[in-house]
């Protein structure tokens, strides 16, 4: 696992997050000004009870969802205070996203899914590194197949792929193994954490699995929309026993 310390710059800060919706009794909050930084070339899990707020506070940390009050920093930039246009062109060159329910297009093939970003930025679709992230991912040889023809472990792999092949700053992946039996989640984690080890990037990810938190580098804990516990170089059965306690 990648080497985690306090005085390690964020790749992410969110400073005094709060976020409301509304609810039919008037606005209802759901995050309640999280403060939070998302080290660089680590893995950092967020978890927490359900409705805790673990989804809203990573779409506002990756720009998709903006905060009511607070700042969220990507480097120098305050996603929070980017107009639409502006936070775009910083999702497609700068952030990449994995889904728990993969969101690849079912009429393209795991290249053309892959080549997807790079066709959206406009410019020209280098073949070899588009293989190169199919390879990253162990599915160069299932480059020709659409979405249905490959099982959900391998879609996920080619949503990394789609991903990769952007080079991202940092990945945002929400409940990556939420659709998956235990040997594919397990398979992506591995992959997550080479995506870090190897690659040196940042992942940030939402999950409820005990398992797919230990291999985090760091675990935060959210209830009620607040954080409320910190869990560095966890295990399976410390994350559990954090999760029992605030879920009681």
């Amino acid at each position: 696992m990648s080497l985690l310390t306090d005085i390690q710059l964020p790749a992410v800060q969110l400073a005094a997050v709060s976020k409301n919706y509304p609810g039919a009794g008037g606005r209802v909050p759901v995050l309640r000004e999280v403060s939070l930084g998302i080290p660089q070339r680590a893995l950092t899990a967020v978890m927490g009870p359900s409705g805790s707020g673990k989804t809203t506070l990573l779409n506002c940390a990756a720009g998709l969802d903006r905060p009511d009050s607070g700042k969220v920093l990507l480097g120098d930039t305050d996603l929070a205070a980017c107009g639409e246009r502006e936070l775009t062109a910083v999702r497609r060159s700068r952030i990449g996203f994995v889904f728990q329910q993969f969101n690849l297009l079912p009429m393209l093939t795991a290249y053309e899914n892959v080549a997807l970003p790079l066709r959206l930025r406009g410019g020209s679709v280098k073949r070899g590194r588009v293989l190169e992230a199919l390879s990253q991912v162990g599915l160069e040889d299932k480059a020709h197949r659409r979405p249905a023809q490959l099982s959900g472990g391998q879609q996920q792999r080619v949503a990394i792929a789609r991903t990769l092949v952007a080079e991202p700053e940092i990945v945002f992946a929400d409940e990556p193994t939420g659709s998956l039996d235990r040997r594919s989640g397990r398979q992506i984690m591995e992959l997550l954490r080479d995506v870090v080890d190897r690659g040196g990037r940042t992942v940030a990810m939402v999950t409820h699995d005990p398992a797919a938190a230990a291999c985090a580098d760091r675990v935060v804990f959210l209830s009620d929309g607040r954080i409320v516990g910190r869990l560095d170089h966890p295990t399976a059965d410390a994350v559990a026993h954090q999760l029992s306690l605030w879920e009681r």
